[in-house]
């Protein structure tokens, strides 16, 4: 991961500081999160009543690894019904009223646009069936900062392989993003993005993904917390200015700067031609 210098950080946390805050005022009707506008959301009445029930890691990690493969679906598919779809076949009702092929949708990065990882968007969806966000966002923050942090693929198959037989080459991301966790991946690796080893490694990956998310639902589920990662060092430097209510509110989100701004040949060079450095 690309590093930014003591100096530049010390440039823009001062310009930071130095700033004036903007005022951000905002005007237009608003409604209390529970009262819902005028509308036919009647079937929207009884959110996140879903309850999580204990499976078998083990199930988890392999129907997750196969799942990836089953009829093409992918990653979204294969994380969210190694938890909600086992948990239908082995409690029924409502888990198995879902209709799960709509995770298909998530292959690819949402359909093969290289966004959201699919694996994170299925397993963020089996958490939303359980939590609304002041319960779910703490979670999803604990399972996006160990993906952005962690060298995939680390699962290894028993028995036969889905795609690809044997070792394969790992890399870590830094980034959320199907196009960048592949193509990172595929560069480390040698391998083409559309090579049986990529689709191989993307299969151990979405095992992965649902072993550690079913691991954050378990200990929800037994009151217990574990340990998040914290911002990016280089999240922290940039929302330093870029941040609400800061001196140039420009920034949304969580992810890890340096993937797409790190100021290398193939990215935007924001860390090392920025306002500030000049």
């Amino acid at each position: 991961m690309n590093k930014i210098s003591r100096r530049k950080m010390l440039l823009i946390m001062g310009g930071s500081l130095a700033g004036t805050t903007l005022a951000m005022a905002g005007s237009g009707i608003s409604f209390a999160e529970d009262t819902p506008p005028p509308g036919p959301f009647k079937l929207a009445q009884k959110p996140f009543s879903w309850t999580p029930k204990t499976l078998d890691p083990k199930e988890i990690a392999s129907v997750a690894y196969q799942g990836y493969a089953y009829k093409g679906y992918g990653c979204a598919f294969g994380t969210f019904y190694s938890i909600i779809g086992l948990m239908g076949e082995k409690y029924g009702k409502p888990y198995s009223e879902f209709p799960f092929t709509m995770m298909e949708v998530g292959k690819s990065g949402i359909s093969d646009w290289g966004t959201i990882c699919g694996a994170l968007l299925g397993s963020v969806s089996a958490l939303s069936l359980f939590w609304g966000r002041k319960e779910r966002d703490p979670l999803v923050d604990q399972l996006f900062r160990w993906y952005e942090t962690t060298a995939f693929p680390i699962y290894k198959p028993m028995g036969k392989a889905v795609k690809f037989e044997g070792n394969l080459p790992t890399s870590q991301s830094d980034s959320v993003l199907c196009h960048v966790s592949v193509s990172k991946w595929a560069y480390s690796s040698g391998f083409s993005a559309a090579s049986d080893q990529r689709k191989e490694r993307c299969a151990r990956l979405t095992s992965d993904v649902a072993s550690k998310t079913w691991e954050i639902i378990e200990a929800k589920m037994q009151g217990k917390t574990i340990a998040g990662f914290g911002k990016s060092d280089a999240r922290k430097t940039c929302g330093a200015c870029h941040d609400k209510d800061k001196e140039s509110p420009i920034l949304k989100g969580k992810m890890d700067c340096t993937p797409c701004h790190s100021g290398d040949k193939n990215s935007q060079n924001k860390f090392n031609d920025h306002p500030l450095t000049k």
